[in-house]
């Protein structure tokens, strides 16, 4: 026993609430909390900015994937359309949100890619001041006519815009948009000579369409095809490099013009410096509601192709995509109008 007595002031001695510091005491109740955070995230209402306007195909995709991720997390999403401005305005919203995964929203191809090479000056880095979480969606452009136009195939239209130098208008759902640039592509391309005019929007466009005030659009498949199949705009030819699975009669623009593609794709993003188990998280809701099967089926009826890739992925295609615009800009001239 004297042994026993002599040896137990040397053994390892556990450390219980009682025997820590008052800072070391401190440090350990920051550590749970944060943890806990993290762990119950999200607790409250995530806002979801949209830099583009409501009812366009941007709008009409991203809720069909915010209803999802709502239902699976147990939070409301509360989408927020802020459109105008090449996307600028929205986008900067996000970049000033606080990084705690309660502000998140969408970035694309344009607000991403084109503006590095479109805009004069852009405020945010999209490496330094964003996060990308995930690319979700990849849509493709119809070309549409105004019915009135004496036109009917991709072919008719080059040969119309070539007896008609300037008299054609082409609307886009805005500066920098595959609308914009797609258009600006198509004119290089087959040496014709179309009007630009941007809308804050493709539904306004749209409706200047049918109505006539503008005679061309090259829009997502989801915003006009309706319009096409209910009679009220003529499709003649998508952007993809095969046919829309809802529009397998029409024939790809790149039949009449070999080369031609433009890809309109996008997804979730969030402010610089967002934790690195958010984002985890998020990207696996995302995984998990874009294979749900209602949102499958509702991507498929609107010619979209889901995409979840995550983060890096997300920031290769980013990546991938800014020379290629960049060099579309410089090659057709265009300009913000």
């Amino acid at each position: 026993m004297r042994q026993l007595r002599r040896l137990a002031p040397h053994a390892p001695r556990r450390e219980t609430i009682t025997t820590l510091t008052p800072k070391r005491l401190l440090a350990a109740v920051l550590v749970f909390a944060v943890g806990a955070a993290h762990a119950a995230y999200p607790e409250k209402p995530i806002r979801f900015i949209l830099p583009s306007a409501a009812g366009g195909s941007v709008d009409v995709l991203m809720r069909i994937l915010a209803q999802q991720l709502a239902a699976q997390m147990g939070v409301a999403f509360v989408v927020e359309n802020k459109p105008g401005g090449a996307f600028v305005p929205g986008t900067m919203d996000i970049v000033r949100a606080a990084p705690d995964g309660y502000t998140l929203g969408y970035g694309n191809i344009v607000s991403l890619a084109i503006n590095r090479a479109l805009l004069p000056k852009l405020p945010y880095d999209v490496e330094r001041d964003l996060t990308l979480v995930s690319n979700c969606v990849q849509v493709f452009n119809m070309l549409a006519v105004n019915n009135d136009l004496p036109v009917r195939s991709v072919k008719e239209l080059i040969e119309y815009a070539k007896k008609n130098p300037g008299k054609l208008t082409n609307g886009s759902s805005g500066n920098g948009t595959t609308g914009h640039l797609g258009g600006e592509l198509f004119k290089s391309m087959t040496g014709t000579e179309i009007v630009h005019v941007p809308y804050k929007g493709s539904p306004q466009a749209i409706n200047d369409l049918m109505g006539g005030n503008i005679q061309v659009m090259f829009d997502k498949v989801p915003s006009i095809g309706p319009h096409a199949k209910a009679g009220r705009v003529r499709g003649l030819g998508v952007s993809s490099p095969r046919r829309a699975a809802q529009f397998p009669d029409l024939p790809t623009i790149a039949e009449t013009v070999p080369g031609y593609e433009t890809n309109s794709w996008g997804g979730v993003i969030g402010p610089a410096r967002l934790p690195k188990e958010v984002v985890e998280r998020l990207v696996a809701e995302i995984r998990r509601a874009l294979a749900a099967p209602a949102v499958v089926e509702r991507y498929r009826q609107l010619d979209t192709e889901p995409d979840a890739g995550g983060p890096e992925a997300f920031l290769e295609l980013v990546r991938r995509e800014t020379p290629k615009w960049a060099e579309v800009v410089r090659k057709s001239g265009a300009k913000v109008d």
